[in-house]
């Protein structure tokens, strides 16, 4: 069995209680370690623009490269369910190492701001698993943009979309996501409102 993440671009707003629920569970200090991070897209020009926000976490890939590159073997993937976890305490640290950083084209591997910080990561909950509950960035989102479990039964429910605005697929390291990418308004035929300046 593989455990992944489902991610509804459409429902998103950016309002980044994943990240703060995540901290809190997960006691991650302020600083620039955050093990789910929030991505704002936007493309056109005013007064049509396109806007979408993208939460991005360890995708606990199926050949995780993280895995193989790490030199003191403190990066693995649990059999029972796909899971990638660190060994903070066998890692080198950022200062000594720092290959599973350059390996992850997801910006996984998160270190604090401490001299030569280990790597420490999203482990899609492991302890909230353990009690059947859902990983805390699922549960806390308000408007239910995110859902955690298996794959097989992710892509039954939700499809097989692989890629999404802010999100590449790698073939190589096959991630363990699927999305419902955000609708450009265009391509669904929707007049979009031009907000007039203010002239007071």
């Amino acid at each position: 069995m593989q455990l992944g993440i489902y991610m509804d671009q459409n429902r998103c707003m950016g309002c980044f209680a994943c990240v703060v629920a995540c901290k809190d569970w997960h006691d991650v200090p302020a600083g620039p370690a955050s093990w789910i991070r929030l991505k704002t897209i936007e493309k056109g020009e005013y007064p049509n623009l396109f806007v979408a926000f993208l939460p991005t976490t360890c995708c606990h890939c199926e050949t995780p490269d993280c895995v193989s590159v790490c030199p003191a073997e403190a990066i693995t993937k649990r059999d029972e369910d796909g899971i990638v976890i660190v060994d903070r305490e066998a890692c080198l640290g950022k200062d000594d190492c720092g290959m599973c950083l350059e390996a992850c084209p997801y910006e996984a591997p998160q270190f604090g701001a401490e001299e030569n910080a280990k790597m420490q990561k999203c482990d899609l909950c492991i302890d909230r698993w353990a009690e059947a509950k859902k990983p805390v960035c699922v549960s806390s989102c308000p408007i239910q943009a995110l859902d955690a479990g298996p794959m097989d039964e992710l892509r039954a429910k939700y499809g097989d979309v692989r890629e999404t605005e802010g999100f590449t697929y790698s073939e190589s390291l096959v991630p363990s996501i699927t999305f419902k990418p955000k609708e450009d308004t265009k391509s669904l035929g929707i007049r979009k409102i031009e907000v007039m300046p203010n002239t007071i």
